[in-house]
């Protein structure tokens, strides 16, 4: 992750800024962790002579919903998209359809720059929640974050956000 830091750099200035960057790093991990994560990608490595990094990441999750009176009927994925779709709020684009044969609700939105959290920019979230085939509980969830080149809605955005959905598109289940 600081493979570019030259050599010669003065120790005393880069080390408050390595520390500062491995903290906030290690309190992604935490937050993702925190929220089910299962999985989070995020590029750290420059390539070639490529002079920045992509500011993005994918956090895979899955998340079950509460468990029911024996006697009750399992849950509908169906239902539970309805549901999603219907929470649909102020500049949140929100569409249902099948990834891989099970029922997928796919929200797009820009989340406020804030203080609170590691990251302190506006950013475009992507956010997949498909129902597990088979057991109407348990949901995968693949979100995905970037604050573009700069700007959420900017050309750089646009086409991580159409990479993003084309890796979904292609989405198989396999078991295990």
């Amino acid at each position: 992750m600081f493979s570019q830091i030259p050599a010669d750099a003065p120790r005393d200035r880069i080390e408050p800024y390595k520390a500062e960057v491995s903290r906030r790093f290690r309190e992604s991990v935490v937050e993702a962790q925190r929220r089910g994560g299962l999985d989070l990608y995020v590029p750290l490595k420059f390539q070639g002579d490529q002079e920045f990094n992509l500011g993005a990441s994918i956090l895979v999750a899955e998340t079950r919903l509460p468990t029911r009176p024996r006697e009750s009927p399992p849950p509908d994925p169906g239902e539970l998209a309805v549901q999603l779709l219907s929470r649909d709020g102020e500049d949140i684009d929100v569409a249902s359809g099948e990834v891989d044969g099970s029922i997928a609700v796919r929200r797009e939105y820009v989340a406020k720059s804030d203080r609170a959290h590691v990251i302190q920019a506006a950013s475009r979230r992507v956010e997949y929640v498909i129902s597990v085939p088979g057991d109407g509980t348990r949901w995968f969830v693949a979100a995905f974050s970037t604050i573009g080149g700069g700007s959420p809605r900017d050309e750089l955005a646009d086409v991580l956000v159409e990479w993003f959905d084309a890796v979904m598109a292609t989405f198989r289940w396999r078991h295990a």
